[in-house]
């Protein structure tokens, strides 16, 4: 399984090639945002691990960048930066999870393991009203408007929409979704809820996302 590590410590960067060496990973390693995209660019990788501040390139940018071409590798983002407001910005940017500075390599090891697990992918498109979902290119398509969705949104989309009409929990989409193994949390669960929300708004499409207090939430065709 081939990995990318971007990091500017040079300490850091070496102790946790080793490590994943170790553990049979195939690592290719950055020291700065710039070479970190230009590897991602032109390289096929299982899972990047992005440090947020680098020379160059904050960690942030490079995963921007990689998103709006589509790119949707899963991504862990390492940082000493640990607020609440640090992890939704790091969601928000695309990342599939976010582990803060110092951190055991035993987690690290097991936050790899979480977000390079993928699930299999079915050929045909799934749709609801006029919304379609485009699972091997990861996109939400209506019309001719289309969204790039990020790896844990297309996990969830794709839930979402071959369970259209029935209603879970958070805590069952954590399960069915994130997985038993997933240090993420309820919150979790809310703040992609909001993302595909925003994404369907975007495209006008005429199904939504709906909810039921002490119920969950339901891909369901809007109402006339």
């Amino acid at each position: 399984m081939r990995l990318l590590l971007a990091e500017d410590e040079t300490g850091m960067r070496e102790a946790i090639c080793d490590v994943l060496t170790y553990q049979q990973y195939e690592v290719t390693a950055a020291a700065d945002g710039i070479r970190a995209l230009e590897l991602a660019r032109n390289g096929q990788f299982d899972g990047i691990l992005l440090d947020v501040m680098m020379p160059g390139m904050d960690g942030l940018t490079v995963l921007r960048a990689l998103r709006r071409q589509g790119d949707q590798t899963p991504v862990l983002l390492l940082t000493a930066r640990s607020g609440i407001e640090d992890r939704v910005e790091g969601l928000d940017a695309g990342a599939d999870d976010y582990l803060p500075k110092p951190f055991a390599m035993d987690e690290l090891l097991a936050r790899i393991r979480a977000i390079v697990r993928r699930p299999q992918l079915a050929v045909q498109s799934l749709c609801v009203a006029d919304l379609r979902l485009d699972e091997a290119a990861g996109m939400l398509i209506c019309g001719n408007r289309s969204e790039p969705l990020s790896r844990l949104e297309l996990q969830l989309m794709t839930f979402l929409m071959r369970n259209s009409g029935s209603y879970f929990s958070a805590e069952i989409l954590l399960d069915r979704v994130w997985g038993i193994d997933s240090n993420a949390g309820i919150e979790t669960v809310w703040v992609y809820i909001s993302y595909l929300r925003k994404k369907l708004k975007t495209l006008g499409a005429h199904a939504e996302i709906c909810s039921r207090r002490g119920v969950g939430y339901a891909l369901e065709r809007k109402k006339q």
